[in-house]
């Protein structure tokens, strides 16, 4: 749909690029505010065999969760992380974050696997009224997991509020495939919901903030985004196309009998849906063409493309539910494409606007390194 997959070669040098001629420029729109970020449980309420405290209905207005927000100085730590040579604060928002992926990724970014074990990081997490209590015991997890390098912790069900001063927006957020179901069916329902969210970007994230789009139909989706933050760079919003390279460099891996590491230069093109492409015409393994690797050319042309087309619809039916672990594992890996060089001669897959692509397609420079990928 609205997005291309593109890849991206080592040492290669990404343009910002315009949204195009003619594109609407959107105002910030009035909004009500929606709910002040509440905190931590109130300890004098606990029920005594430790069962899940009822947060108070009208809780008071305070950013942090818990001992983020009641003994903790986040400034004050900011000069003491300079003398132990740490970074800057980067600060993450996460929507749906009471979800199961969130669940999965959340602990991974706190734990330093993602930006370094030199990277303090602050996690605003974005929940609906619905999900605002189970928002609370991810909180409450993450305290207790004493995580050095994890410094803030807020959670809102305002985008307003929750994306203020982001650097990165990873937005999980959305209507979950069902048994059946196929991705263009939650358009109706999650296109509103991207929409909000890139008008919510547009006016009070950082200027530069990073947006990973997961949220089925999750192409299109960062397209609706992308289009409602018109203040963002185009070159920043990714569709997540990662799980889907995975998925592919696996079934590579298991048919040449080699390790997964063996496999490199997979790209997806396409949207992450029944109609992606998976390029077994430029990948290799262990330095190698895949063709020359693998011989049987029908099991590349028909069973390895729809294994990897139907690969979530198949887990779906076998779990019964969408994938949440391994779609954590590929948005780490793709925040880490994006953030370390690409290995040389390697590149990654993302699903990119098709305004970007056009842009790096006009530079002479990347059309000589799309040839010689091209050529292998």
């Amino acid at each position: 749909m609205g997005l291309s997959t593109a890849y991206s070669p080592a040492g290669s040098r990404l343009v910002t690029t315009p949204l195009g001629a003619g594109a609407a420029q959107l105002l910030r729109p009035r909004r009500t505010p929606l709910a002040t970020v509440r905190c931590s449980v109130d300890a004098a309420k606990q029920v005594q065999d430790g069962a899940a405290t009822v947060a108070p209905e009208k809780p008071a207005s305070r950013k942090g969760f818990g001992v983020f927000s009641t003994i903790y100085d986040l400034k004050a730590d900011s000069e003491h992380c300079k003398s132990k040579s740490w970074k800057k604060l980067v600060s993450i928002a996460v929507s749906g974050a009471a979800g199961m992926i969130s669940n999965h990724l959340l602990f991974k970014l706190a734990s330093g696997e993602v930006f370094g074990q030199d990277q303090p990081i602050a996690l605003k997490l974005l929940g609906s009224e619905r999900s605002f209590q189970a928002l609370e015991g991810v909180a409450m997890e993450l305290e207790d997991s004493l995580y050095p390098l994890l410094r803030e912790v807020s959670i809102g069900m305002d985008p307003y509020e929750v994306f203020e001063d982001v650097d990165w927006a990873l937005l999980i957020g959305a209507k979950p495939r069902g048994p059946g179901m196929e991705r263009a069916a939650l358009l109706d329902i999650n296109g509103q919901i991207y929409a909000d969210q890139g008008k919510a970007l547009n006016a009070v994230a950082s200027p530069n903030v990073k947006v990973i789009v997961v949220g089925n139909p999750c192409n299109t989706n960062a397209l609706i985004c992308m289009k409602n933050a018109p203040n963002i760079p185009a070159k920043n919003f990714h569709a997540l196309t990662r799980l889907d390279e995975n998925r592919a460099k696996c079934q590579l891996a298991l048919k040449a009998g080699v390790f997964y590491d063996k496999v490199s230069n997979m790209t997806i093109w396409g949207n992450h849906s029944t109609t992606q492409v998976p390029d077994f015409l430029n990948a290799k393994i262990d330095g190698r063409p895949a063709k020359e690797v693998i011989k049987d050319t029908k099991w590349l042309e028909e069973e390895f493309t729809l294994t990897v087309q139907n690969r979530g619809g198949v887990l779906i039916q076998k779990w019964g539910r969408s994938s949440a672990a391994s779609t954590a594992v590929s948005i780490v890996d793709a925040i880490r494409s994006l953030v370390t060089p690409t290995p040389e001669g390697d590149w990654f897959s993302s699903g990119v606007s098709l305004y970007y692509w056009k842009s790096l397609w006009h530079s002479r420079e990347h059309r000589v390194q799309y040839a010689m990928q091209i050529k292998g």
